[in-house]
């Protein structure tokens, strides 16, 4: 069963990421140009994969978004969600996005990579020299 988190086969490095979206160019209304999500969907959420990597140069890359049907409204959307048991049904849209296109559809996008273990998510740090 898949989940709504990141993960790949070692898993060395864990993580989080944040990003904004852009105004125009957002994920949401990329999908809605090009015809791929329905005025009753709401974007739950986007996954970028890229691999297998070797010597430097970059492997595949895939871009999946994942839909939810029923409401396009997170007001109505979201006590949905809180009720439910059990995974949640979605349509997985799989698009051909360079990186450039993918980084493009958000404003900011940060990502913080951790070793694996050491349970660092979160913890505050000083820079000490730079």
């Amino acid at each position: 069963m898949d989940t709504f988190k990141a993960g790949v086969q070692y898993g060395d490095w864990e993580g989080t990421a944040a990003a904004d979206g852009a105004d125009a160019t957002a994920v949401h209304n990329y999908l809605e140009e090009k015809g791929l999500i329905g005025k009753d969907e709401f974007l739950l959420a986007v996954n970028l994969g890229v691999g297998e990597n070797h010597g430097g140069k970059i492997g595949s890359i895939f871009v999946r978004a994942f839909v939810f049907k029923g409401s396009n409204n997170f007001d109505t959307l979201k006590p949905v969600l809180d009720q439910m048991t059990g995974p949640i049904p979605v349509r997985e849209i799989r698009l051909e996005l360079t990186l450039e296109e993918f980084f493009g559809l958000f404003k900011r996008f940060d990502v913080m990579l951790t070793w694996d273990g050491l349970e660092l998510e979160g913890r505050p740090f000083d820079i000490v020299e730079s």
